[in-house]
């Protein structure tokens, strides 16, 4: 790898943990600069997994103000997450990727969808007295599932749980993207592991990506919390189409 390519593979990273710990789908970004300077598709896609996970993580620091008072339903969806993560990384390791991609597409697209009327929804949806903290019933179940999906495929998970978590738990996407992070920091730690032990990485690509992920995870905390409500919205709708077109294309 050239210092230019390095240089690449570092800009993007960076440009990758931003929209990560905003919305998600930074794989958008770091994934087609990989394949751009030569990098094989497959361990280009495991090199970039292993790499994006700091950075995620660097999201949680980001918003941790939202993050405050948050503590039990952190407590509650992680093991959501993680049960979810396994199931999806051992299909990764089963399954042939087409299982998934056939669906993938609508599945993202109503997710965009749900979180442009989340607002609406949010109103029609009455919690029975009290479960306003915990959220409604169907959030941990639909939990899993995005984790299945991100431990999986992982591509846009943000976008999943930001529509289950706006929707089911609080209308605040604010707070929701601060747990966002802390649960997809659980999905992608666990494909990681998965891809370290069983699969080909290239670590200079992984720390190149680590470094720049790390970085752009904190400019989004730093940023990205700022945004009003309907501006975060639109910006989860962009990434979320853009998804479903590079997938399709």
């Amino acid at each position: 790898m050239t210092w230019f390519e390095a240089l690449i593979v570092l800009t993007a990273g960076v440009g990758a943990g931003t929209i990560n710990s905003v919305v998600g789908s930074g794989t958008l970004i770091t994934f087609p600069a990989l394949l751009a300077i030569g990098i094989p598709p497959v361990i280009a896609n495991v090199s970039n997994t292993v790499g994006l996970a700091p950075g995620t993580a660097a999201g949680i620091f980001g918003y941790r103000r939202e993050l405050a008072g948050q503590r039990g339903r952190i407590l509650r969806l992680v093991p959501a997450s993680l049960l979810g993560a396994v199931v999806g990384g051992v299909l990764l390791l089963k399954l042939p990727s087409s299982a998934f991609k056939a669906i993938v597409p609508g599945l993202i697209l109503l997710a965009c969808l749900l979180v442009l009327l989340q607002p609406w929804l949010s109103q029609k949806i009455q919690l029975p007295d009290g479960a306003h903290h915990r959220g409604a019933w169907w959030v941990w179940p639909a939990i899993v599932a995005a984790g299945v999906y991100g431990g999986y495929f992982g591509a846009a998970q943000g976008v999943l749980m930001m529509a289950i978590l706006g929707i089911g738990l609080d209308p605040n996407l604010q707070r929701m993207n601060g747990i966002k992070n802390v649960l997809a920091t659980v999905v992608n730690s666990v494909a990681a592991l998965l891809f370290i032990v069983f699969a080909d990485v290239n670590w200079l690509v992984v720390a190149l990506i680590a470094v720049g992920s790390t970085v752009g995870g904190l400019l989004g905390g730093r940023y990205g919390r700022r945004l009003p409500p309907v501006a975060l919205r639109a910006l989860i709708a962009i990434v979320g189409v853009t998804a479903v077109v590079t997938m399709v294309l």
